[in-house]
């Protein structure tokens, strides 16, 4: 008659069965690896899944074949009720492992896929934008599922569950309000992940701050600002509050640079080397360059110049160099347009006729 097998007393029989089966899983686990390697290669695939997946099916290949392998054996009831709840349990992680690893693959397959650093990258980082959100949605969703289907492989866990039913709708009043700021960010970016009202790498004014869009979270945005400062942002922010998006179709843009001058100034020289300057300067895309005067005050003309460059970043630095240059440029060939102070003083306000010499 065979005794039963405890935790203190594994047979060399037992010790056996249970080595060969974790050789035969490292064994089955490798060739199978090695063929879909093969195939990979000759169909010219990115290598990017079968990498992320060799862990996860490598234990779960042995997990798989140990329980095949002591199977014939006899454990006695306490050992067998521990074998049984941590099998569930391993197999319950093992899988979630495989799937949190096949779809950080896929991730990475689509953003490489997606260049967004071209210079028309608008596509790409939408691809970007939705895969990010929606990928780290699913990770929470799913990890919620393993972790509710771990606890209920238990059976001490799941009669207390059972024993709480009588007070959940208590509970989840309480978590539900407890919760409620977190749910609302977690709905706001799967709504955002198709609305689109920012990107990654979007050009934005948020509360007063110039930025992009550095990465997006599954309850937060990081702007990353002019300065390198990181400005943390709600989700649900971008979809109940006005902000400036300087990319939502596309990232060109126009730029300003105002000009103060004397009243009396002749504007057509100006506007010629404005117009001169712009198009020599190689960050301008061939758009707008124009020079009008904006405003007249009692001491100055207001010229505000219009031009355009392929992106925010590019715009500023033209603004900054064409403003430059025309500031030489009214310093050096028109000092006369420089705005200047005029006071007319009459008599009696601080004027006095010329002394008419006693004679």
């Amino acid at each position: 008659m065979q005794s039963d097998i405890s935790l203190n007393h594994i047979t060399p029989t037992a010790a056996i069965s249970i080595a060969l089966s974790v050789a035969i899983a490292f064994l089955l686990h490798g060739l199978a690896y090695w063929i879909a390697a093969r195939i990979v290669r000759k169909m010219g695939i990115e290598p990017v899944i079968l990498p992320a997946l060799y862990h996860p099916t490598r234990w779960l290949i042995v997990l798989m074949t140990l329980a095949a392998g002591i199977q014939p054996l006899t454990f006695t009831p306490k050992v067998e009720a521990i074998w049984t709840i941590a099998a569930q349990m391993l197999f319950i992680l093992l899988v979630g492992w495989l799937i949190f690893a096949a779809m950080r693959a896929g991730r990475i397959l689509i953003e490489r896929r997606s260049d967004i650093t071209v210079e028309d990258n608008l596509k790409a980082r939408r691809q970007h934008t939705r895969v990010r959100i929606l990928y780290r949605v699913t990770q929470f969703v799913i990890g919620f599922i393993i972790l509710s289907l771990m606890l209920i492989a238990i059976p001490g866990v799941r009669a207390i569950g059972v024993t709480l039913m009588a007070s959940a709708g208590l509970a989840g009043l309480a978590i539900g309000a407890a919760a409620q700021p977190a749910l609302k960010n977690l709905i706001a970016g799967i709504q955002m992940a198709f609305s689109e009202p920012i990107r990654l790498d979007d050009v934005l004014i948020v509360e007063g701050e110039w930025g992009r869009v550095e990465d997006i979270k599954l309850t937060y945005v990081v702007v990353r600002l002019w300065d390198d400062r990181r400005l943390i942002v709600p989700v649900s922010y971008f979809l109940e509050k006005p902000f400036q998006n300087w990319t939502t179709t596309t990232s060109d843009l126009l730029g300003t640079i105002f000009l103060y001058v004397d009243p009396a100034t002749d504007i057509e020289p100006i506007r010629a080397r404005f117009i001169e300057t712009v198009k020599s300067n190689h960050r301008w895309d061939g758009r707008v360059a124009i020079l009008q005067v904006t405003d007249h005050r009692a001491d100055a003309l207001e010229l505000r110049g219009l031009l355009s460059a392929r992106n925010a970043g590019t715009a500023f630095d033209l603004r900054c160099e064409v403003r430059e240059a025309m500031m030489q440029f009214l310093r050096t060939e028109m000092p006369e347009a420089l705005v200047r102070s005029r006071q007319r003083l009459e008599v009696g306000e601080g004027f006095t006729r010329p002394f008419a010499g006693v004679g």
